[in-house]
């Protein structure tokens, strides 16, 4: 089911969409108004002086009508084109339409001074189908519930009118609209009104899949906001539950951490301290994606970035030590400015250690977490911590630098780990050695 998130976007994207709807309503109508004009031009009026009479009067009547329906279709499109159209603006709209179809029955009736036993002879019947049709268009139930009620209850009252009276009832008048002028007029408004609800169809149809797709969009959005953003191809596949299943591994771990940072920020206000670490975890970030990483997480002034390439193992190390060495030389570039600026220096520890490792993701679809555990992890952090007592800011175990057949790198030391038996080879980038700069490269 939607997250919270979807829930709270999704109506706003659908009304959108209504507002969308509306507009290929406004382009319907004038359609059908300008095909009843053209119809109107073009047929073949009666011989005799009765059938003349009301005729022209009947013809008047409805030239107007459309006339006047087109002009409303044409304002309608004309203000949802410069967003001055707003999504209540759609209920009088379709008021409109229900009123217009009453309207043209009940001028027919007044010119003809036909009763309400024989309304439906009237051709403008026919667009009450037209009319609904505008409404399943719409795709709005209520709204398309709203026209219906109104054209029932209208039609109601016009077939009550003088019902079961045949006073000024005229049996010449009722064949006039049996002719086959009116006849072809009802022809065309069924097939207007096929043509619409095809549209219709297709569009409720459209509209199906486009909501399904919206709300799996924003859930896989709103998964991606707690998971790391390399995971989303797999999440639109379907494959949360794998992930949650976990699996084992040889990545590279990366730890980031800004050195002496409590006492920088000592000196900072509440706002320089967001800045500044706002400002890291954007570096970070930049050259961590140049390097295909995924940040696990940022903690305060640190940040625990991982590698993993599952069919390419090597190329996780080799990214990882890359990395490593462009975040160092982007946060040497940063200090300089700030320097450069009057601001305190910047320095930062570098940890990296390549190994197996336990991954998935833990938590519900409202919080779920990627998480990676072993002892990697905890030596990549050991590294780190490190980096300062053995005097260079970037560590890395011989396990990465084997594993990605780097070049530029020696032995600093040997030496055993809190919380792990054993001695380690401890690796350092040889001084002076070139490589890319993200940081540069990306200004």
């Amino acid at each position: 089911m939607p997250t919270p998130e979807a829930s709270s976007d999704l109506p706003e994207l659908l009304r959108e969409a209504e507002v969308e709807a509306e507009r290929l309503v406004s382009l319907a109508r004038m359609a059908v108004a300008l095909g009843l004009v053209m119809f109107f031009a073009i047929a073949v009026p009666p011989t005799d002086e009765l059938r003349d009479a009301v005729l022209a009067r009947q013809g008047f009547f409805a030239l107007l009508t459309m006339l006047a329906y087109l002009l409303v279709g044409g304002v309608i499109w004309l203000s949802i084109r410069t967003r001055l159209f707003h999504r209540w603006m759609i209920w009088p709209a379709a008021t409109t339409d229900a009123l217009f179809v009453l309207l043209s029955i009940w001028t027919g009736m007044e010119n003809t001074h036909l009763t309400g036993d024989a309304m439906f002879v009237f051709p403008s019947v026919w667009l009450i189908p037209v009319v609904l049709s505008f409404g399943v268009l719409r795709g709005n139930p209520w709204v398309l519930a709203w026209t219906a009620f109104l054209v029932v209850v209208g039609v109601a009252g016009l077939v009550a009118f003088q019902a079961g009276s045949a006073k000024g009832q005229d049996d010449s008048a009722v064949w006039l609209f049996l002719a086959l002028p009116p006849n072809v007029m009802r022809l065309i408004m069924i097939t207007l009104a096929g043509i619409v609800l095809v549209a219709a169809a297709h569009r409720t149809r459209t509209r199906t899949l486009v909501h399904r797709s919206i709300d799996a969009t924003i859930r896989n959005a709103n998964l991606t906001r707690y998971l790391p953003a390399k995971l989303a191809p797999q999440l639109a596949a379907g494959h949360l539950d794998d992930l949650r299943h976990g699996r084992r591994e040889d990545i590279a771990v990366l730890f980031i951490d800004i050195r002496g940072f409590t006492q920088l920020s000592e000196g900072m206000t509440p706002q320089e301290v967001s800045d500044f670490v706002t400002e890291f975890r954007h570096r970070v970030a930049r050259v961590v994606d140049a390097h295909d990483g995924v940040i696990d997480k940022f903690m305060g002034d640190a940040a625990m970035v991982l590698f993993t390439e599952p069919d390419d193992p090597h190329r996780a190390a080799a990214n990882g030590l890359a990395c490593a060495t462009d975040l160092h030389r982007a946060m040497t570039r940063w200090s300089t400015r700030r320097v450069a600026l009057g601001q305190q220096p910047v320095s930062a520890g570098i940890g990296l250690h390549f190994g197996a490792v336990f991954s998935g993701v833990v938590g519900d679809e409202t919080r779920l977490e990627y998480s990676v555990f072993g002892d990697t992890v905890n030596v990549a952090a050991r590294l780190q911590e490190m980096s300062k007592t053995l005097n260079s800011p970037v560590l890395a175990s011989r396990e990465a630098v084997s594993a990605a057949q780097a070049e530029g790198w020696h032995h600093i030391a040997q030496t055993a780990l809190r919380g792990r038996q054993g001695d380690m080879d401890i690796m350092a980038p040889v001084v002076g050695e070139n490589g890319s700069d993200p940081e540069k490269r990306l200004q």
